[in-house]
Formats: structure tokens, sequence, C-alpha cells
């Protein structure tokens, strides 16, 4: 979706047009849910987070001073309702979660030390990596929902990917 468009879509929403913001939601709600992903680190969690944050948005859409801004907006909205959800959920307990992904996983060591790697990460690197890896968003798509420059975004990229391979490489992972 080009900037116009977006811009376009957001002035109608306000307006009232329902059809308008169903299409900004589908656009984004993939972004959202890997922002929330970062945060809480459970998929249906944080599809749930990511469906307040479009409720939530909604009524507050009226609120919104710069409609070029909707992305940053929503995306500002979706990180503070999936931290409250963090806090006021309990996730899984770690013998819980351990034998659900043992039950998926061939080498559960692997996968909890990677998990364990992000988790160490900063919370905008954890989130640049989830929307770029785990929701395949191009450096243009994620320039747009974090308002940052492209450069921005390869940059912290770059930091975040060293920071795991250092991170991985001194737990003894075998494939850095």
């Amino acid at each position: 979706m080009d900037r116009e468009s977006e811009i376009s879509l957001v002035k109608a929403a306000v307006c009232g047009d329902a059809d308008s913001f169903t299409e900004l939601c589908q656009y984004y709600y993939p972004a959202m849910v890997a922002i929330a992903h970062s945060i809480i680190g459970d998929r249906h969690l944080a599809e749930d987070a990511a469906q307040q944050a479009f409720a939530k948005a909604a009524v507050k859409l009226p609120q919104l001073k710069r409609k070029s801004k909707f992305a940053g907006w929503l995306a500002t909205i979706c990180r503070n309702t999936a931290k409250d959800m963090f806090r006021n959920h309990r996730m899984l307990s770690d013998a819980d979660e351990l034998s659900t992904v043992a039950a998926k996983a061939e080498d559960i060591d692997e996968i909890m030390e990677v998990r364990e790697a992000l988790a160490r990460l900063s919370d905008t690197a954890r989130e640049i990596i989830y929307l770029r890896f785990y929701d395949g968003l191009s450096y243009e798509q994620i320039s747009g929902i974090l308002g940052i420059s492209e450069q921005a975004i390869n940059g912290r990229l770059r930091r975040a990917k060293k920071e795991l391979d250092r991170y991985l490489k001194g737990e003894g992972f075998r494939q850095v």
C-alpha cells in the first residue's frame, strides 16, 4: 500500500468509513501480530493483542492528529496492549511449554537457546527481528510501521543479528 492510499484510507476511516478501517486492519494485521509476538512470545496471544489493538485504535481514531503516522500510532497501541497482556496473563509454565515445544520439535535445546537469545535482545531489536524474519516484511514496510529510515532498519537488524550470533556462539550453538 502506498503512502497516499494509506492516508486516504485513514481519512475515510476517521470520517466513519468502516470499510476503509477494515482495509487498514487487514493490511497491518500481520505486522501487529509480529510486534505483539516479539513482546509476548506466544503467537495466539499475539493475535489476541493485535485484535485488541485494532479495537482500541477504532475507538481512538478520531484523536489521530497526523494521518500520515497511522502505522506508527497503531504500532504504539499494539506494543502497549501486548505489554499489558503480558503483565496480566501468566504464560505457560516452563514444564508445559517444554512439553508443547518438545512434541513439535526435534531438538528442544536448540529451540530454547534461540528463544533465550531472542529474549536477551532489547525490545526494539527483538521487534525488528520479528517484523523482518517472522513476518517477512520488507525494509520499506518496516520503515512505514516504525517511522524510521530503511538505513536505520538495516543497522538495527545488523546489530541484532550480531548480538544473537555472539550469544549463541557463547552458548556453543552449533549452527551459527
